[in-house]
């Protein structure tokens, strides 16, 4: 091969490691040390700070969880961090990623979630993700899913993007939830400035399938940890009615809410793949669908009257567990093309 040959390769292949670079980190964002953007939320023991401030573990033990909070609201943003899940026998022990302002409007409090719903061994991951407006929780907007992964052996990056006129659900650069405002939505669409907030607690009665499985504390501490955490949008005053000028033009997180062709397609053969129960089509709970809800004729085949889809679980776990082996060193972007 000659010289010039040789430096052409050469150069092709910086050009792709680039390229591959620059896909993998696609939201142009700078993260914030912890105890400059977070304050303790509670089990304050329990909160521990890496020594460079950029990462935080919470633990669970039999005494109490823990939690912190940003210590500004944000009217908008986009929210994110990379979270790596506790390991072993998590079943009843929920890690939350969300942003609320229930602290303030007690009654009338605006929510949008990531819930992990605790696991046990061997089985797929479940999480959900939510939403609330103008305290409208008799109106829950859940969607349950299964992880295409494994949480708690490497970090993943979840965000929250929140503005004006739709609202999306990102894991890693895959978006898996997009809500987009109407009219007809009215209050129950977030408005009002919230926080971020992060939590590791005991939900036992509830969270790992109904609450068959329960937390064992022979396998505490439970750790959660956080990374490069992200608190981009317009730091506000709760109560302020008029918005800082510097935001007022356009939301800080309008940089985020599109979404690319190729990840409009991930987003679709996740929720066809991992999706496994929407309130957009559980009847006996919404006999007439909330406003904002797509419904999907073909879709709808799926799923049961109460918004859970037509399988047996035993055979969707065999199917994960026999695409988990294939998978297991590959990313998901890889499964969908992305």
């Amino acid at each position: 091969m000659s010289k010039l040959q040789n430096s052409f390769s050469i150069l092709l292949l910086l050009l792709h490691v680039l390229s591959c670079v620059a896909y993998a980190a696609p939201f142009n964002i700078s993260t914030i040390n912890f105890t400059k953007g977070f304050t303790p939320l509670f089990g304050e023991p329990n909160i521990i700070p890496s020594s460079d401030d950029r990462s935080v573990r919470l633990h669970l033990n039999q005494y109490t969880g823990s939690g912190f909070k940003s210590s500004d609201l944000y009217n908008h943003g986009f929210f994110s961090a990379k979270i790596k899940l506790p390991s072993e026998y998590t079943a009843g022990i929920v890690v939350a990623f969300y942003t609320t302002n229930g602290d303030i409007f007690r009654k009338t409090h605006d929510e949008l979630d990531f819930e992990f719903l605790g696991n046990i061994r061997g089985k797929a991951w479940r999480f959900q993700t939510n939403m609330y407006g103008n305290g409208s929780t008799n109106r829950g907007r859940e969607e349950r899913y299964y992880l295409w992964f494994d949480p708690s052996k490497d970090f993943h990056r979840y965000s929250i993007l929140w503005t004006t006129n739709n609202i999306i659900f990102y894991i890693d650069d895959v978006p898996i939830r997009e809500i987009v405002r109407n009219d007809a939505m009215g209050a129950d669409f977030p408005s009002k400035p919230m926080a971020l907030y992060a939590t590791i607690w005991d939900a036992s009665d509830w969270a790992t399938s109904g609450g068959k499985y329960r937390a064992n504390y022979k396998y505490a501490p439970f750790v959660a940890e956080f990374t490069d955490l992200v608190l981009h949008g317009c730091a506000t005053e709760p109560l302020e009615e008029v918005v800082a000028a510097s935001c007022s033009d356009r939301d800080a997180s309008v940089d985020f809410a599109s979404i690319t062709p190729k990840q409009k397609m991930a987003m679709k053969k996740f929720r066809e793949k991992y999706i496994y129960y929407s309130y957009c089509y559980d009847t006996l709970r919404y006999p007439v669908p909330p406003p904002e809800c797509v419904i999907d004729p073909m879709g709808q085949q799926r799923y049961k009257n109460t918004g859970r889809l037509k399988f047996d679980e035993k055979h969707h776990h065999r199917r994960f567990k026999k695409r988990g082996q294939v998978m297991g060193a590959r990313s998901y972007r890889n499964q969908v093309d992305v």
